[in-house]
């Protein structure tokens, strides 16, 4: 590429140069189908959440208490991710946990009752957290050592897999498929997935020191001011993708009375827009700026969920949900990438304590929405991430990105 043509169209090459970097590195998108593989599961769980919860014939507040063993499976295991991947290393790490989440992902659609529901989430929670961990360091161990920009494009991977997912549950669901079944096909396509990347993931360098010493994915750390507004607007941005997860389908069909077809597509078009901008984000980052987009970014995607609730008609909450995505977007990528950056925090400890409380969000945050429809009704659920995302918005004013 010469000068003359990268003065002149700076973003469109430095956009292309990304991709064309992420998808020729075997190594990088390796790692990437990792990212997407936890999606695809994930996507195809949060796709028949409807079909579980009439099934077991759960309030809302019995779904969301029930949501809570997703979360608790997280903090289980966090403590110990270092510990795991220090023994296994990030590829074997990313394989095993990679088995046991598509294994996990079968119960919840088969239970018989609320309490193997709630083992099933439980065993997901276990296994998401340990391979949240393990694929976002293979990035980072990989960006080092190559030199390359990739975690934008990585975790464009994994929302290329949650909109692959749920539009797989979409068809399914038109066709009459059991979802039990879909569920199943999907954790074994991701089996036979895991294994055939293991040989290009094993030759991804293993950080099981960092420079100063420490194992690699320690687990916590106490945050200094910078790290705890990470953290902070971490979660909003999480309880964020967390409400299109798990109530966007919930709040198409029951609320709205939209189709099962119809209500699938919630995730989808949420996923559509945030597949997008990630994919984007190396361009768009360097030209509107990380601290700048943080605002941005919480600022539409509480106008997404805010149109959703103020519009209550499927089509508005669909494309309230588009814009949901496109908020959320870049936030994950801009964090994680910061929190290796704090100064007098070792980078692993930074990333997992980020990754941890991020994460918490995630899964933490529709359980929440479901005690508070239960008592007022899912716009208010709705409406409380809607203003955490504000409050996120805020807060990026505030932070230190290094």
């Amino acid at each position: 590429m010469n000068s003359t043509i990268s003065v002149e169209k700076p973003h469109r090459n430095l956009f292309v140069r990304n991709l064309l970097t992420f998808f020729l590195n075997r190594r990088a998108l390796a790692i990437g189908l990792v990212f997407a593989s936890d999606s695809i599961l994930f996507g195809s769980w949060v796709s028949h959440i409807p079909y579980v919860k009439q099934k077991l014939q759960l309030s809302d507040a019995e779904l969301g208490l029930t949501l809570f063993a997703l979360p608790a499976g997280l903090l289980v295991m966090n403590p110990i991710t270092g510990w795991i991947i220090g023994k296994l290393g990030e590829a074997r790490a990313c394989l095993w946990s990679a088995i046991g989440l598509a294994l996990a992902v079968c119960i919840p659609l088969n239970a018989p009752n609320p309490a193997i529901l709630a083992l099933g989430l439980f065993l997901m929670g276990l296994n998401g957290a340990l391979i949240n961990v393990a694929m976002n360091t293979s990035a980072t161990n990989l960006e080092r050592a190559e030199g390359i920009v990739i975690m934008s494009s990585c975790h464009g991977m994994w929302s290329l897999g949650g909109l692959f997912g749920s539009g797989i549950a979409g068809a399914v669901i038109a066709l009459h498929v059991a979802p039990p079944v879909h569920v199943m096909a999907m954790a074994a396509l991701v089996l036979i997935g895991s294994f055939l990347l293991q040989p290009t993931l094993a030759q991804v360098p293993s950080s099981s020191r960092t420079e100063s010493g420490e194992k690699a994915g320690s687990s916590f750390v106490r945050p200094n001011r910078d790290l705890l507004l990470m953290i902070l607007i971490g979660l909003a941005l999480a309880m964020g993708e967390g409400a299109a997860f798990d109530w966007s389908a919930v709040y198409l069909r029951e609320t709205l009375g939209a189709s099962s077809q119809i209500a699938a597509l919630g995730f989808a078009s949420f996923s559509l827009t945030m597949t997008s901008f990630r994919f984007l984000g190396d361009a768009i980052i360097p030209k509107i700026g990380a601290k700048r987009w943080l605002q941005i970014g919480g600022t539409l995607a509480a106008a997404g969920l805010l149109i959703a609730i103020a519009l209550p008609y499927p089509a508005m909450a669909l494309l309230g949900f588009a814009v949901l995505g496109a908020g959320c977007s870049l936030g994950a990528p801009i964090l994680y990438a910061a929190a290796l950056r704090v100064p007098g925090i070792p980078p692993a400890a930074g990333l997992a304590t980020f990754a941890t409380f991020s994460f918490v969000g995630f899964l933490a945050g529709p359980p929440i929405v479901g005690f508070i429809a239960e008592s007022f009704g899912l716009y208010y659920g709705l409406g409380f991430v809607a203003i955490s995302l504000l409050i996120s918005a805020w807060l990026s004013r505030m932070v230190n990105l290094f």
